[in-house]
């Protein structure tokens, strides 16, 4: 398990109200503005090689973290669809899905920041697959980063 992880703090407060099904889409707790949302892409505009497209998977507007087919090593179930391993969904729900190892997300989903989507709980899509709440404020949107950093590294096969 990567340091950041095994660290993780827990997240403050209850978990916010999501729907049960597709779409899965957070329902409150979003950030009071877009400073988070902007930090948020700002450091993952930093991975190496990722290529913002629109999402293959998602709702109108949501924007997906691609590889190029040759970074794209990680294993077959680290991505969502094709090349996309996340993807943020458009305000106002300002949430995101991504895919992590499954213990990984396991812990993710523990301290808070984190539950599976609806169809990985059904057992149809690896466990990894989960939906990451909207940061709600700046050091949030740091964390957050931190998450998704640990699924581009699961999806390039970096070492960990």
């Amino acid at each position: 398990m990567t340091g950041l992880l095994v660290d993780l703090p827990a997240r403050g407060g209850a978990r916010p109200r999501t729907t049960p099904s597709n779409p899965h889409t957070q329902l409150d707790q979003q950030p009071e503005d877009d400073r988070p949302r902007r930090l948020l892409e700002e450091r993952l505009a930093q991975l190496p090689g990722v290529v913002w497209r629109p999402s293959m998977i998602s709702v109108p507007g949501a924007r997906a973290l691609t590889l190029p087919e040759d970074a794209a090593q990680g294993p077959p179930e680290a991505f969502m669809i094709g090349t996309e391993f996340a993807h943020l969904h458009p305000a106002p729900d300002h949430s995101l899905h991504l895919v992590l190892p499954p213990d990984l997300a396991s812990r993710v989903i523990e301290t808070g920041w984190a539950e599976h989507h609806p169809v990985a709980r059904r057992g149809l899509i690896t466990s990894g697959a989960v939906m990451i709440y909207a940061p709600r404020d700046e050091e949030e949107a740091e964390l957050v980063a931190q998450i998704v950093t640990a699924a581009f590294e699961y999806a390039t096969n970096a070492p960990a």
